[in-house]
């Protein structure tokens, strides 16, 4: 069953945040991930929301894949430019089954 990984992201450094994308996306291909949603127009219809944050969704065949992909060395390397790069809320869901 896929999995999702969802983030809600605001930039804080524009030089860092290219720096994160490029050791972010090497990660995600490694694990078998994909960007479903990278930063797109958002149209708010319910309720209230900061419109400094993007949304940033990447599809994993299955839960296994995104969690290790987060756990990983590879990934551990882009976190540590990621603190001066953005804030985000990140969660991980479970996709349908097929």
């Amino acid at each position: 069953m896929t999995a999702y990984v969802i983030s809600e992201v605001e930039v804080l450094d524009d030089k860092l945040i290219e720096t994160y994308r490029m050791l972010a996306k090497a990660t995600i291909d490694q694990y078998g991930g994909r960007y479903i949603v990278r930063g797109g127009d958002v149209e708010l219809l319910e309720g209230e929301r900061n419109p400094a944050r993007r949304f940033v969704i990447v599809e994993f065949p299955t839960m296994k894949a995104a969690r290790l992909w987060y756990g990983s060395l590879e990934y551990a390397e882009a976190l540590k430019v990621r603190v001066g790069a953005l804030t985000r809320t990140l969660v991980f869901v479970d996709g349908l089954p097929s």
